[in-house]
């Protein structure tokens, strides 16, 4: 379950980590108001996909209220022998797209349900081996493939800010492709607060970085890692940078030496897996 947050003054380290578009971090005990985990609204009040609605509909933490497809997912559906836990409301492509953003790419299938729950760092990273840390990662599709990577190669959570990253849901979960409900999120006020408490939990903080000094691969790193990337173009703001215990970069064979963030991810998230 999820405990409500308040703030523990930071201690101080070094860390940073780079991306394709633009995150946050701290510590929970009783006080303070309740939120909602990445709050939705409008069209992104709904998931769409297969694979994201699928997901969401077994994930006990979700409470689905409406479940919308057309005949032909239902078919899909039946083909798969699958019965979703909720009676579906049957309707044609068309309207179906007019309830979510334009251009969703929805597969004739969209769930109105439940935010995830909320967070603090220690809810979603105690335990944890793996985790991913993005400051101010703002684009749905970049977030949403770097969780679908981190469900694949096995980081069991993600910290981003509750200021600049997007919602959790509609595109972003699409993206993730099911990854959205497998990761567990923690969303913080205060990305260096956040940080500092990962080190309590006794992760070792890894900002990924073009100029990083080794190449993550050469690194001798701790059982317990937070990776952390910065957003597009922009990378990791420099007290993020400072927070960090280490900066590293990725080997590149010849002058392109930067990914989109999300492919950056990808490929640290997968030497980490390799090391495990």
């Amino acid at each position: 379950m999820s405990r409500r947050k308040q703030h523990n003054p930071p201690r101080n380290r070094t860390h940073d980590g780079g991306d394709s578009r633009p995150p946050q971090g701290t510590r929970g005990r009783p006080g303070g108001k309740p939120h909602k985990a990445g709050g939705q609204a409008g069209g992104d009040a709904y998931l769409y996909g297969f694979h994201a609605v699928l997901a969401a509909l077994s994930n006990p933490e979700r409470d689905p209220e409406r479940l919308i497809m057309t005949r032909n997912a239902e078919a899909e559906l039946a083909r798969q022998g699958l019965r979703p836990n909720i009676q579906p409301e049957i309707m044609d492509g068309e309207a179906l797209s007019a309830l979510l953003p334009a251009g969703a790419v929805h597969q004739g299938i969209a769930l109105k349900t439940s935010p995830l729950p909320d967070l603090d760092v220690f809810d979603a990273c105690e335990g944890a081996s793996r985790i991913v840390v993005l400051d101010q990662v703002t684009d749905p599709h970049n977030f949403g493939a770097i969780l679908r990577s981190a469900a694949v190669f096995g980081a069991e959570a993600l910290v981003t800010t509750e200021r600049n990253s997007p919602v959790l849901g509609g595109a972003l979960a699409k993206a993730a492709s099911g990854g959205l409900e497998k990761v567990k999120i923690a969303r913080i006020a205060n990305l260096i607060r956040a940080i500092e408490e990962l080190k309590e939990l006794g992760f070792e903080v890894i900002g990924l970085d073009g100029e990083g000094e080794m190449s993550l691969p050469e690194m001798n790193l701790s059982p317990k890692v937070a990776l952390v990337l910065g957003a597009e173009g922009a990378g990791l703001r420099r007290l993020t940078r400072e927070h960090c215990d280490l900066l590293a970069r990725l080997p590149a064979a010849g002058d392109m030496k930067s990914l989109n963030v999300s492919n950056a991810a990808a490929v640290a998230l997968y030497e980490l897996f390799r090391r495990a």
